[in-house]
This record gives structure tokens, C-alpha cells and sequence, in this order.
């Protein structure tokens, strides 16, 4: 009889693991799971063990292991809403809500809604400028006929002044009107001349019937504030040509006025040429340049008038259908 040993010898033949074998297999598969797992959670990094984890979940599966056919764990950097990755992948990507800076821009006004000033107009206004309150003293002297340094003429209207020669500015100031206060009073006067020294920088010599409108005449000298007037009135303004005037020379003043006069121009060859003017409020054309022609006038605010149908007679006061907005 052969022994056992050489029975096996003569061919080795497959035996499939019983029960005890397969549950040794999981056991063993078990504890490498809880090692890897416990090595890996010293590490401090949650991300890398569970990755671990589900690579060796996926081994056991592969292996025939009854736990392969469980889901592998997210991983928490795909899951976090603020990871760097993310927001670089759509750097383009175009907001669907306005920019916080929106709605400043669209607070401020547009050109149209701006309020439209005209050009120039500080430069036009010289040193009496509108809207300025001026400090000075006033004065008081006897009109006579009302005439003075501005060649108004003479006139009844007694509420006038004489400007001081600084603010007198060759003559810019004729015409203007001016509100002048002291302590709780005032009085509105026109403009007809020109104080000269020793009338200082913001002194007015008014008529002696406005400076009663203020203080009485004995108080001679007292402190005011004054500034610019756009009176309303239902006059136009006229036009009248010096005496000796002609088409070869002439000198064209504007009267009556409401708003300070800037510039006054003539039209000859189609275009404007402005005339110089003079201490005694006339504008002159040496050479007789638009004589008896198209006048236009500008106030000191920027507003343009122009006048025509002008007859080129000396001394002749000739008036117009036009007049200056009221400011």
C-alpha cells in the first residue's frame, strides 16, 4: 500500500477554500483597512486618509472583497465652494449683478442735466462781479443835472452814484446797478460816475438824496455793503452815435441797460470786430469800421443782443426792442 506522501507526489490537485478560509481573508483585509486608516489620521491631513482609504476599499472590491461594491467617500476639496481652483476657472465669466460702483456712476449729472453758465463769464464781469457782496464806505455829493464821467446826459433820476476810480474800471461800471445796505436799510442806485482819489477801492459818493435813504446827510461817511442788481424794468436799451461821428469815424454808446455792459461790437466784412472803449463810456471805431452798420452788445452774464436799423446820426438817442435777462 502506498503512503499517504507518495500519493500526493504522483499530481497536486485545486482545492477551494472552505468557510474558514474566506472569513481569514476579510480579517485580514479588515485589519490592513484599520491599520492604513490609523497610520494615516496621525498625519494631520484628512484629505490625503481618505483618499487612502477609498484606494484600498477599491483593492478589496477588485479582489472579489463582499465591500467592493461600496461608494467611495467625496473628497473635501471638490465639495468646498471657495476652493482657489474653482474661481480661476472662469475668470471671464461675466457678473449678472452690477458692479458695486454702478449706481455711483449713475449719480452723477450728464451734461444735459448740468446748468449751462456762458463762457467767459467771470472774465466779462471784470472786478464787480454778480453775486459778491462788497465792503466800503459811502459818501455823499450834489449830481447837479445828473450828468457825469459815464456821458449819460442829464437826467431826473437822482438815485444814482459815482464809483470809485478802481472799481470804475474805464468806465465798466456805467450803468450798472447797484443795492447798497447800511445796518438795516438800503437803497438800489445807478451808476452815472466816477469818484476819483482820494475815493478809495469799494467807496461809493452817492446823491445826496440816496445817502439820505441810509443815514442822515451829517453823518457824512458811513460803512456799507453793496453788490450787483438785474433790476426788472420795462425799458429797452438805446443806441446813440457821438457828436462828430460819421462812416469814417464814430463812437457808439449803449444806454439803459439792465445788466452791466462787456463788449459792444460791430459787423463789417460778415464778421464781428470788437470796439475799444473808452473812460467816457463810448466804444470807438478809429478807422470808421462798421459805422452806421449791425451793432451787437454783450452783457456781462454772456447774453448777446444784436441791433440793426441804426441811422448814423450824432447825439441822436435811438432806441431798441431789446433789453438783457434779469438775474
Amino acid at each position: 500500500m502506498a503512503s499517504p506522501s507518495h500519493r500526493r507526489s504522483r499530481g497536486k490537485r485545486r482545492i477551494a477554500p472552505g468557510p474558514a478560509v474566506a472569513v481569514a481573508a476579510v480579517a485580514a483585509v479588515t485589519l490592513v483597512v484599520s491599520l492604513v486608516a490609523a497610520f494615516g489620521s496621525g498625519s494631520g491631513d484628512g484629505t490625503r486618509a481618505g483618499k487612502a482609504a477609498a484606494t484600498s476599499v477599491a483593492g478589496a472590491g477588485a479582489a472579489g472583497s463582499p465591500v467592493a461594491s461600496a461608494p467611495a467617500a467625496p473628497t473635501p476639496a471638490t465639495a468646498s465652494p471657495a476652493s482657489p481652483s474653482a474661481t480661476a476657472a472662469h475668470p471671464a465669466t461675466p457678473r449678472a449683478t452690477p458692479s458695486p460702483a454702478a449706481p455711483a456712476a449713475s449719480a452723477r449729472p450728464t451734461a444735459a442735466s448740468r446748468p449751462r453758465t456762458p463762457s467767459g463769464t467771470a472774465s466779462l464781469a471784470g472786478r464787480i462781479r454778480p453775486g459778491v457782496s462788497y465792503q466800503g464806505v459811502a459818501t455823499s455829493y450834489d449830481v447837479g443835472n445828473g450828468d457825469g464821467a459815464c456821458s449819460f446826459g442829464p437826467t431826473d433820476d437822482v438815485m444814482t452814484a459815482a464809483m470809485n476810480t478802481a472799481d470804475y474800471e474805464t468806465s465798466k461800471a456805467c450803468g450798472a446797478y447797484v443795492l447798497v445796505r447800511a445796518g438795516g436799510t438800503s437803497v438800489t442806485v445807478r451808476i452815472t460816475n466816477e469818484c476819483p482819489a482820494p475815493c478809495e477801492a469799494g467807496q461809493l459818493d452817492l446823491s445826496r438824496q440816496a445817502f439820505a435813504e441810509l443815514a442822515p446827510l451829517s453823518a457824512g461817511r458811513i460803512a456799507i455793503t453793496w453788490s450787483l442788481l438785474s433790476p426788472s424794468t420795462s425799458d429797452t436799451v438805446s443806441i446813440r452815435y457821438k457828436t462828430g461821428s460819421t462812416r469814417y469815424w464814430c463812437g457808439i454808446q449803449a444806454i439803459g441797460h439792465r445788466n452791466p455792459l462787456a463788449r459792444l461790437e460791430v459787423r463789417t466784412g460778415g464778421a464781428w470786430i470788437a470796439l475799444p472803449r473808452t473812460e467816457y463810456n463810448y466804444f470807438l471805431s478809429e478807422q470808421g469800421s462798421g459805422c452806421g452798420g449791425a451793432i451787437r452788445i454783450t452783457d456781462i452774464h454772456g447774453e448777446r443782443l444784436t441791433v440793426e436799423g441804426i441811422a448814423l446820426r450824432a447825439e441822436a438817442l435811438q432806441a431798441t426792442r431789446v433789453q438783457f435777462a434779469r438775474h
